[in-house]
């Protein structure tokens, strides 16, 4: 294998992330009167101290002009059996917070999803554009879990994690 400055294929690069399971979220928020939402699997701590989280959104994404406008945004961690959630909060062109998705307003109006893994609330603390995503991260005012074991996404699909 050769290493050079030139910038690898999209396909491959696609392929070999998908090698990396990692959790899934969908991202809630009150924002001008209407719930919005959009799936990421991009989540991950940053820091302890201040509690501090983040993800990924797509610059394209027609969510995220809406969910940028928040003051407030919660992070569902997805349970392991919300894998038609996962894929509604996904998709374009229809109403995600619509029956049959379960909800209900939370702290200063942000919508929680029913029976995930975990909630955390979060004030919107910096955004930084990067490549073709924007990176928000969030200061995290409040936390609560479930015994829900959490639901992953691995090669394209998603799955239920299974401990040794």
């Amino acid at each position: 294998m050769t290493v050079t400055d030139v910038p690898v294929d999209a396909g491959p690069f696609r392929t070999a992330l998908a090698q990396h399971a990692t959790g899934v979220v969908i991202v809630t928020a009150h924002a001008e009167g209407t719930p919005v939402g959009l799936t990421a699997t991009s989540f991950s701590s940053v820091s302890l101290d201040p509690p501090l989280v983040s993800f990924y959104v797509d610059q394209a994404s027609t969510t995220w002009p809406w969910l940028r406008l928040a003051d407030h945004f919660a992070v569902n961690v997805l349970a392991g059996d919300q894998h038609d959630l996962a894929t509604r909060f996904a998709r374009r062109g229809l109403d995600r917070f619509a029956a049959p998705t379960r909800w209900h307003p939370g702290p200063h109006g942000t919508p929680l999803l029913e029976d995930v893994s975990a909630h955390l609330i979060c004030v919107p603390h910096s955004t930084i554009a990067i490549g073709d995503h924007t990176l928000v991260v969030g200061l995290v005012t409040a936390a609560a879990t479930s015994p829900a074991r959490p639901l992953l996404y691995h090669r394209g699909r998603y799955g239920r994690f299974l401990p040794h």
